[in-house]
């Protein structure tokens, strides 16, 4: 493992199985500041909290039925999940900041909470899933479904931006290479975390026993060193501090999901990039290309 790569298993904090970044995470990674991500399995009838903190959060079912989220203002939003990442948005939780929580289901299931230091404060907002902006982006084996729900267009926040992308098997996201890891005209500085799931494509044949599996690739960009060439399963996590990242591999025979968390230090809240200049030619060519018909996910 390095300071950027963490297999599942290896950020776990009491009833969390992921917690990096946040305000209460017991693993410090130095250097990173601006985003967190902690990642809850709970049983049947179990629940996690959260303390107030000075740092804005979404709260976003991963695998189960139905989660309950209690606001420390009292306030209660239940919230429709979904039987997997791969089955299309599920409602989303915006809590602003300083705010306590505590999420419970009934019937168990998988939760992720998204965060970001801030200072500003902005209001509670519900996003039921049939309000998520789902984005079909690229063309052929660069085809991906991304979900907009805490990107500035869809969310009214204080730091973060907040999307998850699902990959078809066999097709590369993050594509063309790209990075923000500069405040200048064009460009945005964003630490980004990718938190991973992978499943076998659908109506894919295969013996009992599978291992899915998809590959994640960041690369300097400058004088600073970083080098991550690594395979990805469910519950891993990859951070960005700097550097060009890119592609995201689905491996042929599984999908490939990924929840990405950016935030950074700028002015401005918005998510601008800038291409490796050797392979952003590839855009041009999704002009004459079809949409992978196997999009969308959860239609």
């Amino acid at each position: 493992m390095t300071d950027w790569i963490y297999p599942s298993g290896s950020a776990t904090d009491g009833p969390w199985m992921i917690s990096l970044g946040a305000h209460d995470s017991a693993l410090p990674v130095p250097g990173w500041e601006h985003t967190g991500l902690k990642v809850a399995q709970l049983a049947p009838a179990g629940s996690v909290e959260l303390a107030a903190a000075a740092e804005e959060r979404i709260v976003i079912p991963l695998t189960g039925d139905s989660f309950t989220v209690t606001l420390d203002s009292g306030e209660v939003f239940e919230l429709t999940g979904r039987p997997s990442v791969f089955h299309g948005p599920a409602d989303v939780l915006y809590t602003g900041i300083n705010t306590g929580l505590r999420i419970s289901s009934a019937t168990g299931g998988r939760v992720a909470l998204a965060l970001a230091p801030a200072k500003a404060g902005y209001p509670t907002r519900l996003i039921r899933a049939e309000q998520t902006p789902v984005e079909l982006r690229g063309a052929g084996n660069c085809s991906r479904q991304v979900h907009n729900f805490g990107t500035p267009a869809a969310l009214e926040a204080d730091r973060f931006i907040v999307c998850e992308v699902i990959t078809p098997a066999g097709n590369w996201s993050s594509y063309p290479p790209h990075k923000h890891d500069e405040e200048k005209d064009g460009e945005t500085s964003l630490e980004e975390i990718y938190y991973f799931e992978t499943q076998l494509a659908r109506d894919m044949p295969a013996p009992v026993s599978t291992d899915p599996i998809g590959y994640a690739r960041v690369y300097a960009s400058d004088e600073r060193p970083i080098d991550v060439n690594t395979e990805v399963r469910t519950g891993d996590v990859v951070l960005v501090p700097y550097g060009w990242h890119g592609p995201a591999m689905a491996a042929p025979g599984y999908d490939l999901y990924y929840l990405n968390v950016m935030a950074g230090p700028g002015r401005v809240r918005e998510w601008l990039i800038s291409d490796d200049p050797h392979h952003g030619w590839v855009r041009q060519t999704w002009d004459e290309q079809q949409l992978d018909p196997r999009l969308p996910f959860g239609a």
